[in-house]
């Protein structure tokens, strides 16, 4: 299976399978106990139909869309997710690339294996950092100092790990950051030369967003989980996250809200967006999906905040029908992490081209001109 043969995310999930050793694939593609929530982040948009309109001279459209301030060209963007250089020594340089050139949002982790400094840099299109409230309060400040430096245009708050999930396939391959060889795990990383060649030889693994406070996750294996319940604040609670909002003084979001009454504090504490989320399933498992979750949000807080639909999303017309039932967007992060392991940069660049062209095809099948003209009149639940 080559990179021309991948023609949607499934193709390259295959692909990346194929190409890592399994502790790595696991990490990624793994999730919470049983993992019900997971797989229900995508099966939700099955349980709903479009009903498409026609004769809408529907030769131009527009498919951009504003998300906290900022037009991006299309209404999909790449979220935050953590290790990239662990999928493909290409990493979060590769991903940011791609954004760029589609002109949409990218975000990069506090566990990120690429600088908040050298992403300010590397692009001008909008850029959030996901930050993660550790214990060590000068961390928290200092990344929020740095994110101001490096003019990053949001910053978006991660509530939802207050401990890790439990995410029993890392159990069974013992995945750690930075990975250790075990006499378990050394078949499949020997299996994989090119993987190991590439992380042995090429620049060093590291958390430059953590490593000047911290030596878990760069210097120290640790299992992500242990990573969470270790090293992440317990007590943080709404007037924390408006005391970060307040501190970093710009576009500010949420990421993990799946509640009303969540939804609706996050407009009190001065949110400009949040990101309607359950981790891809990784924390906790049997909590509703995304979608299942935005209409009711849109119903309470649209029009005062930014909603985004994050997670599940694998089709064009997911992206549609998130927005038909009040999104202002989407995101998604194993969407192009398959693509990004399965091949880097020409990966990333290749599914989000996949996805762009259908969000473009599918709003022309739906007779609609703008992502404005999308509204639940054209949805139907099973």
């Amino acid at each position: 299976m080559k990179l021309n043969d991948c023609h949607n995310i499934e193709d390259f999930r295959r692909l990346a399978q194929k190409r890592l050793p399994s502790p790595i694939f696991h990490y990624i593609d793994g999730a919470g106990d049983d993992e019900v929530t997971k797989r229900r982040n995508t099966a939700a948009f099955d349980d709903c139909d479009l009903v498409p309109n026609v004769l809408a001279g529907v030769q131009d459209i527009n498919m951009s869309a504003t998300v906290m301030g900022q037009k991006i060209g299309m209404p999909l963007m790449l979220s935050p997710t953590a290790l990239q250089r662990l999928f493909h020594w290409q990493g979060e340089r590769a991903v940011a690339a791609v954004a760029q050139r589609f002109n949409t949002w990218f975000g990069i982790s506090s566990l990120a294996t690429v600088s908040i400094e050298e992403i300010g840099a590397a692009i001008k299109t909008p850029k959030m950092f996901q930050l993660y409230i550790h214990k060590d309060k000068g961390l928290n400040r200092s990344m929020v100092e740095r994110c101001k430096a490096a003019s990053f245009d949001a910053i978006t708050l991660t509530v939802d790990t207050i401990v890790s999930g439990n995410r029993e396939r890392c159990q069974r391959t013992g995945f750690t950051s930075p990975p250790r060889f075990t006499p378990s795990s050394v078949l499949s990383y020997a299996a994989h030369p090119g993987w190991v060649a590439n992380y042995l030889f090429r620049e060093k693994f590291a958390l430059p967003n953590l490593d000047t406070h911290v030596g878990q996750g760069t210097n120290v294996a640790v299992s992500v989980a242990d990573y969470f319940n270790t090293m992440l604040d317990q007590s943080m609670d709404w007037k924390m996250a408006e005391a970060v909002r307040a501190d970093w003084g710009g576009q500010f979001c949420l990421k993990g809200i799946m509640s009303v009454a969540d939804a609706r504090r996050a407009v009190d504490i001065g949110a400009t967006a949040i990101m309607v989320s359950n981790h891809g399933g990784r924390q906790l498992d049997g909590s509703r999906s995304p979608f299942d979750q935005i209409a009711e949000i849109a119903d309470a807080v649209g029009g005062q905040i930014d909603i985004i639909c994050d997670g599940g999303i694998r089709r064009g017309t997911h992206v549609l029908k998130a927005l038909a039932a009040g999104a202002t967007a989407c995101s998604g992060g194993r969407l192009y992490l398959y693509a990004l392991a399965a091949a880097g940069e020409a990966g990333v660049q290749r599914v989000v081209g996949k996805l762009h062209d259908e969000i473009e095809r599918d709003m022309k099948l739906m007779g609609v001109r703008s992502v404005s003209e999308l509204d639940r009149g054209m949805l139907r639940w099973r």
